[in-house]
């Protein structure tokens, strides 16, 4: 879909865009690139939705996204605007690429170099070198069709979905079977069982529940590289806003959507905290429900209470900021501590909604590759924690967890971390809901399972209200950077459909 955009015929029409997360600001970039009058709407101070930052004591923390995988998404975006990445930003690729903590303490480096990796397979597994070929390669294979052809399709309608070479395709590409079945014809070690589905746990459904599909997470992952953004992830964020701007966006931050205003059927004016503004159409890459649910009257609402509460939610997560006065050798950028059971977990994230027993947990330290995130001599530590949706997160029980985390990150490391910290705070469900009116507390959207996938995720344009269209992680394409980026790029195509007709 790399059409470069083209010059924008007929009338300049107003577009207004309520969240500026990477949906939203990919979104407004074409719009604006296209000829129209686009304003994005923020509630919060700063842009970046779940990629903002923030300073403290010499330290920059990125609050959400860490990982930098799919680079071609980026590519392809900023190419439509004749950039290039290394126009904004330096990509530095990691090596290793992750760590995985086993239990006892074992670590498993992913290396940059692909046949690298197959030999560590095959040291823990008699045959996986070449397994993990053919599954890597399988993964490229849904990567190419599946991010070309795929995903940048809007998802309206079955039809569209199931076009005879589509349906062909989905079941190459298997949609509809299952990811952890798909995973085990070819591995038996838990071990690399674990670094297969990490993926999935993260993004939210179990890997039985997750279409095979999604194996295109791993060729990213473990072929195409794990990268990251000098300065952080904040960035890409200020890239998207850039360029958006250059394009003629203007940005209003500290400035919420309280009404969407329609009559027969059309919003034509919105309404924020400060002032009442006429709109030819709008698109809300803030949470979907809360557009429907807090913004719109009963009478234009698709989806009722009982909807939402059916979807299979991604995890929410306890998010730990630390700032530490030491170096910490043995922790790489990103570690991934699987030191319990994989399975205990994400039955406690997706079945039965509690609080965990033995959490999995993820811990990044940027400041291993980049000293401007951290004073000279310290440690920026980002700790994540999935959990289920909805669940009371007061101070004690954060601090609970903080303990439980710390003790097995210090046994990891070998050293004592607590008494180093000189920042600390803490981020979780209700911070969700206060900072992005995430549905429960969300922090990834609305799971890829088998039922939720493509044509099954809500619609990306409202069937009530026509010139309403949605983008961000509770529609097409899913959770993550690059499907926001794309969700975003889909609904202005779809918004330009729209005005141009």
């Amino acid at each position: 879909m790399s059409h470069t955009l083209h010059d924008h015929h007929g009338g300049k029409k107003a577009v207004g865009v309520i969240g500026a997360g990477f949906a939203g600001m990919a979104a407004s970039a074409i719009l604006a690139y296209q000829g129209h009058q686009v304003t994005v709407f923020e509630k919060n101070d700063t842009i970046g939705g779940r990629a903002r930052t923030f300073s403290d004591q010499g330290f920059t923390f990125d609050m959400g996204p860490s990982w930098y995988w799919m680079p071609d998404v980026y590519e392809r975006f900023f190419g439509q605007f004749g950039h290039s990445v290394s126009d904004w930003y330096q990509l530095r690729q990691l090596d290793p690429g992750f760590a995985v903590v086993f239990p006892g303490g074992e670590v498993m480096d992913i290396p940059a170099d692909f046949e690298a990796l197959c030999a560590r397979f095959e040291e823990i597994e008699t045959g996986a070198a070449d397994k993990l070929r053919r599954f890597i390669a399988d993964g490229e294979f849904k990567y190419e069709t599946g991010m070309h052809d795929m995903v940048y399709k809007p998802g309206h309608s079955i039809t569209e979905f199931m076009s005879l070479r589509l349906f062909g395709q989905a079941l190459r590409l298997q949609v509809f079977s299952s990811f952890s079945k798909h995973a085990r014809r070819f591995f038996k070690d838990p071990r690399l069982l674990a670094l297969i589905e990490f993926p999935v746990l993260f993004l939210g459904a179990m890997p039985k529940d997750t279409p095979a599909l999604y194996s295109l997470m791993n060729y990213s992952g473990l072929k195409q590289g794990t990268f990251y953004p000098m300065g952080g992830f904040g960035k890409v964020a200020d890239t998207f806003r850039d360029i958006a701007r250059q394009a003629g966006v203007e940005f209003r931050t500290a400035e919420t959507v309280e009404k969407l205003e329609t009559s027969n059927g059309k919003i034509h004016h919105i309404h924020t905290t400060s002032a009442s503004v006429a709109a030819d159409a709008i698109i809300g890459s803030a949470d979907y429900r809360h557009i429907e649910d807090a913004l719109l009257a009963p009478a234009d609402r698709h989806y009722n209470e009982t909807y939402w509460q059916s979807r299979t939610f991604a995890p929410s997560c306890l998010l730990f900021y630390l700032g530490v006065n030491k170096r910490i050798p043995k922790l790489r950028h990103h570690n991934l501590f699987f030191d319990q059971d994989f399975g205990l977990h994400a039955e406690e994230i997706y079945k039965d909604k509690k609080w965990p027993t033995a959490p999995l947990f993820y811990v990044c330290c940027p400041s291993v590759t980049d000293p401007s995130v951290a004073p000279e001599g310290c440690e920026n530590l980002f700790i994540l924690m999935p959990i289920a949706t909805g669940l009371p997160d007061p101070e004690p029980i954060r601090e609970h967890y903080y303990q439980i985390l710390m003790d097995r990150l210090e046994k990891f490391a070998g050293e004592t971390i607590r008494d180093h910290i000189v920042y600390r705070k803490s981020y979780c469900v209700s911070d969700f809901k206060n900072d992005y009116n995430a549905y429960q507390g969300n922090a990834y959207g609305l799971a890829n399972t088998l039922r939720q996938t493509a044509v099954f995720k809500p619609k990306l344009r409202s069937p009530k209200v026509s010139n309403l269209f949605f983008a961000g992680q509770l529609t097409v394409p899913g959770p993550g950077v690059p499907p926001a980026i794309i969700s975003g790029s889909i609904a202005a195509h779809e918004v330009l459909k729209y005005l141009n007709n």
